[in-house]
Parts: C-alpha cells; structure tokens; sequence
C-alpha cells in the first residue's frame, strides 16, 4: 500500500505548524510498513486529480491568501474529481476559508472559493483565539474528541448542505455563535484547528489515511493500531486547557 500527498501551496499557506501535520501522516503510515511519497503544489502548477489520495492545504494570513485564492479556485473541477475519485482532503484555517464559496476580508475585498464546502466566511472585527474542543463523530462508531487551537477573525456560516466537522465543547469555533466548527463533505474535511492538528488526535489522523487507503468505492482498511501514550497526554493537555477556557461565544 502507498499513500500519496498533495499538499497545495506549501511555500504560501504555512503559517499553522502544516510540515508537522504532514510529518505525523508520514511516521503513522511508515510504523505500519505502508509507503508514503509528498508532493507540494505551488500556483500555476499542474494538479492531476488521480494522482493523490489526500490533498491538504493550510493555513496563511490575508496577504497569502490573496494571492492563491484565484489559483485555488480553477481548481474546484479538479478537487471534485479527485473526491469523486476516493482521495480525501484536509484544509486548514486559512484553506478552510477558501474552499468555500468566498472570503470577505475587512476591507471588503472578496476573494473567490473552489466551492468545496458549502459556506462563506467573512472576517470580523475581533481575533477569536485560544485552546478548543469539540465533540466530534465522523460515523456512528466514531465519536470522539477533538483538540486544537484556532485563531482565526474570520466568521464562517454554514449554508443548508453543509454538516459540520463537530459541535463545540469549549472555543468559539467557526463564528463563535452557532456551536459548530468545521466543515465535513463525506472525505473531505475543513477546519480552523491547528496547533498542529493531528500530533494531539492520532484518532483523526488515522480516519484521514484509512479513508485516503480506500479508493472511491471501498471501506476504509482496518489501520494497525499503534502505542499513542504521548499523543494521548498532548490530547488531554490541550483539552484541558480549552475546558479550563470554558464555552465561550461573541457577545
């Protein structure tokens, strides 16, 4: 077995401990003897919607979002090839906001989404920041919790197609009023935790390489489990933090 990684915009969207997400992707597939090969996609460069079986793409401020959310968005026929052929996806933070339908800064200027998730996100006044949890059930027999850090002044609303990645324990989530954070579209997953994301949920981790495993048609394999007693302690850690936090939402 190989996973293969496209990881959009590396030397753009950046900002949010992505290299560790992708390191985390790299050691749980080789202690399980399953091969591993990464590629970064920058602007203008080719993306071959059969050659991934999981497109990540982080998080970057205004400036670096700007200049790749054009690029980004003549991808979207691509990126529904790619789900329609098995691969998953991961974005974060800032490559959450822009596989929307836009992003609304400010100032006003709107950049333009891949269309993926059915939301937009328009930036607000106040940063919202800190340590969060959620309740998190990606399939009947999978629910658990979810641990990151977000900061983020960008307020993404859900539209009526859109499920949500979780409910929120503590944090403000993806505007701080509606209790939801993220975004879930079967395989594909949108999200403002980062922190890095998948050192503290190996959990989660391992649902996005089975799903990457798994082809369009298929059940995601039966991962090998692993010893994750560090990971665990980095879980309760940051899960602590945010329930010392509280629930906290805008006024």
């Amino acid at each position: 077995m190989k996973i293969r990684i496209g990881h959009l915009y590396p030397d753009h969207l950046n900002i949010y401990a992505d290299r560790g997400n992708m390191a985390v992707l790299a050691r749980r597939a080789e202690w399980r003897g399953i091969g591993f090969e990464w590629q970064g996609i920058g602007p203008g460069e080719p993306l071959d919607p059969a050659a991934f079986d999981l497109l990540y793409v982080g998080g970057g401020q205004d400036r670096e979002q700007a200049l790749v959310a054009p690029d980004l968005a003549a991808r979207g026929q691509a990126l529904e090839e790619a789900l329609s052929r098995g691969a998953a996806i991961l974005a974060v933070c800032g490559g959450y906001q822009l596989l929307g339908r836009f992003y609304r800064d400010r100032a006003g200027v709107e950049l333009p989404g891949a269309g993926i998730f059915d939301h937009h996100t328009i930036a607000g006044e106040g940063r919202m920041i800190g340590d969060v949890l959620l309740d998190c059930e990606l399939q009947p027999d999978l629910r658990r919790p979810l641990a990151g850090f977000e900061n983020h002044a960008g307020r993404t609303i859900l539209g009526d197609r859109a499920e949500p990645l979780g409910r929120v324990v503590a944090g403000f989530g993806n505007d701080g009023r509606s209790g939801f954070e993220g975004c879930r579209r079967g395989r594909a997953i949108g999200t403002y935790l980062h922190g890095p994301l998948l050192p503290r949920n190996p959990w989660f981790a391992d649902w996005l390489l089975a799903h990457a495993l798994t082809g369009p048609t298929g059940e995601p394999p039966e991962l090998e489990p692993l010893s994750d007693d560090l990971e665990a302690d980095a879980q309760h850690v940051s899960a602590e933090r945010a329930r010392s936090r509280g629930g906290r939402g805008l006024s």
